[in-house]
């Protein structure tokens, strides 16, 4: 966002109309209304600045309900930038004012890309398989937290009925064998009232390897607690819909996993994205997510600043020395950065590095952080040429 504009348009967006502020170069408006969330409205708008000159249009979200002002700006021809949410935020409290309006935001985000360039992000041009991935990997994303609040709930409700049962059925809770349990036979009850030959029955049918050692564990569990806790009863009702609920949200993220997968592969970085030891589809595909072709970041360390993975210093003097861990970031890149450094620890190289940051006294996980940071550097130089991961040549 270098050249030179004539006009800064600053849009806060809404579900129903927009706001949008034009400033040129002194910071003087040029435009300060409302706009519906119309394509021709905003054809109109952005016709009327553009012949000002070169315009940059500014939103404070690229996607969901900003969606057409970025498409149609686009269609326009005008460069489209975004604000970060956690900038916009800071970059407010240096302005007069409390009110929380929408002429105000919109002025703001004109005024930051006039004299802050540098707080824009770029907004992915004519990446079509991005914006589809990334409706589905958000699809994902939700099916996962249903997934692991139903579990929660499951688990909660076997502690609160019988604690010896949750601690055999718990940990396996998403495993195809005790949801199909819980779900035809219920809680304790309905499993002691099932007997040996049906839970056998139904176990080697979806665990043929663990189903008898299952069973057996179900059985000793179950004496372990001859009194009934209030509320069992509603429990055996309420067990058997989460169980199916659960079973739903699993089988619809094996599905969705297999359109990502197939959208993933045909994307011209995804081979050099999983050559890499660690990422898989899924991490992979929330990388690509966040970071793009990595043409944003000048630097490693620019990226590895933006994941949250880069230590800060924290220094005062002679009396205060050290460094911290980022709590800023990315959240959504540190944690696949993060994942799969913990799944890289097969590689001999990324085991040598986390090893010796062990050695140095490190915990699990900021040895982990280190090895994350460290794996950046390797997937920007990726990213930036193009190639596929070459593993380290031992030293002589």
């Amino acid at each position: 966002m270098t050249q030179p504009y004539a006009v800064f348009c600053g849009v806060d967006v809404g579900k129903g109309e927009h706001h949008a502020v034009g400033l040129d170069p002194n910071g003087k408006r040029v435009f300060d209304k409302a706009l519906p969330n119309d394509e021709s409205r905003l054809r109109a708008v952005f016709d009327k600045l553009a012949a000002h000159g070169p315009l940059l249009i500014v939103v404070d979200q690229p996607n969901t309900i900003g969606a057409l002002p970025v498409t149609v700006a686009r269609a326009c021809g005008h460069d489209v930038a975004y604000l970060p949410g956690l900038a916009m935020r800071r970059i407010a409290d240096l302005y007069p004012g409390q009110a929380k309006t929408d002429a105000r935001d919109a002025h703001i985000i004109a005024d930051a890309a006039r004299t802050m360039p540098h707080t824009l992000r770029r907004v992915d041009i004519g990446d079509d398989t991005l914006t589809e991935l990334g409706v589905l990997a958000g699809f994902d994303d939700d099916l996962a937290s249903e997934a692991t609040r139903t579990s929660n709930r499951i688990r909660g409700l076997l502690t609160g009925i019988h604690p010896a049962l949750e601690r055999v059925l718990g940990p396996r809770i998403a495993h195809p064998a005790v949801l199909e349990i819980l779900s035809r036979c219920g809680g304790p009850e309905g499993i002691r009232a099932s007997g040996r030959r049906k839970l056998t029955a139904i176990a080697a049918k979806h665990a043929p390897r663990m189903g008898a050692r299952l069973v057996d564990e179900i059985l000793a569990a179950l004496p372990a607690q001859t009194v009934t806790v209030p509320g069992t009863k509603a429990a055996e009702t309420v067990l058997p819909k989460l169980a199916d609920s659960l079973k739903s949200v699993l089988l619809q993220r094996q599905q969705i996993a297999a359109d990502i997968e197939k959208m993933f592969s045909d994307h011209p970085l995804a081979e050099v994205l999983t050559s890499m030891p660690g990422i898989g589809v899924r991490t992979g595909t929330r990388i690509l997510l966040e970071v793009g072709d990595g043409t944003t970041f000048a630097t490693a360390g620019h990226l590895a600043s933006y994941a949250g993975i880069a230590p800060i210093t924290h220094r005062s003097g002679s009396s205060i020395r050290g460094e911290h861990p980022a709590r800023s970031g990315n959240h959504k890149l540190k944690r696949a950065l993060f994942l799969s450094a913990f799944a890289a620890l097969h590689d001999p190289a990324s085991r040598a590095y986390y090893d010796r940051k062990r050695a140095e006294g490190k915990k699990h996980n900021a040895a982990l952080i280190c090895l994350a940071r460290r794996r950046c550097d390797v997937l920007f130089a990726m990213l930036k040429t193009k190639q596929r991961y070459r593993a380290p040549q031992a030293a002589a």
